[in-house]
């Protein structure tokens, strides 16, 4: 059986909760409808419903560390995009995975954590220790960590030299597209650090980073970009009628 054959003749709908910010949001959307063009290819595309959320409040709901409020106005957008038809919903940002559980109470449609389908890809990679670069909150707390030690795998966080500025290039940069050389050189040295420190790979745990560091910069340190993982993911279960969230 070819793989077309198993295509739903109407793909599900991929909601995408995104403006974390929004240069990672222009990725999911262009890598959805690069991946469906690529398999069915003509004008195909993604059937995708978009809600983007104001970044700034949730840059302070991080700053100020309102977790609450955070899931709380999170938890509404996504209610949003179900209300819009969305057939399931794909978070764009990892930090604020941490208020995951508050955005699957709130649907009644399936949501696909970006921590879970990383972790398969780890998995079947063959490698149980892998490093993270992410946001001050995707590195240290305990959310990341815990999801990830549910599939059995463990994580090396940069040190305390490392950490502040790794986060500042996210929100500083990042965020905004700005790609700077030395960004890419500091980032280079951290996976670097992380590797002597006992990572088998790098997991690059924010939706940003692949605009700035990726697979050829270390073609001998296996790399994880979160986000074409996410959409690799999402593709699969908007077009192919026996393809699960998990």
């Amino acid at each position: 059986m070819s793989w077309q054959s198993d295509v739903l003749d109407d793909p599900r709908t991929i909601g995408i909760l995104g403006g974390m910010s929004s240069q990672s949001t222009v990725e999911y959307y262009r890598y959805i409808d690069s991946e469906i063009n690529d398999r069915l290819g003509g004008h195909h595309a993604g059937d995708i419903v978009i809600r983007s959320v104001n970044f700034a409040d949730i840059k302070g709901f991080i700053q100020s560390e309102q977790w609450d409020e955070a899931g709380a106005y999170l938890a509404a957008a996504a209610h949003d995009l179900e209300a819009a038809g969305a057939d399931f919903v794909l978070l764009a940002t990892n930090t604020m995975h941490k208020v995951a559980p508050s955005i699957t109470d709130a649907l009644a449609v399936p949501f696909v954590h970006i921590v879970d389908v990383a972790a398969d890809a780890i998995r079947a990679a063959g490698l149980d220790t892998v490093g993270v670069l992410g946001t001050q909150a995707t590195m240290q707390e305990d959310f990341y960590r815990d999801r990830f030690a549910d599939h059995g795998i463990d994580l090396v966080v940069p040190d305390k030299e490392h950490c502040p500025e790794v986060d500042r290039i996210i929100f500083e940069e990042l965020t905004k597209g700005d790609i700077c050389d030395d960004s890419r050189d500091y980032y280079l040295d951290a996976i670097d650090a992380l590797v002597a420190d006992g990572a088998e790979g790098i997991v690059l745990g924010c939706t940003e980073i692949e605009l700035l560091v990726n697979q050829s910069d270390r073609p001998e340190i296996p790399m994880f970009d979160t986000t074409a993982l996410h959409v690799e993911r999402a593709v699969e279960y908007s077009l192919r009628a026996d393809a699960e969230v998990r």
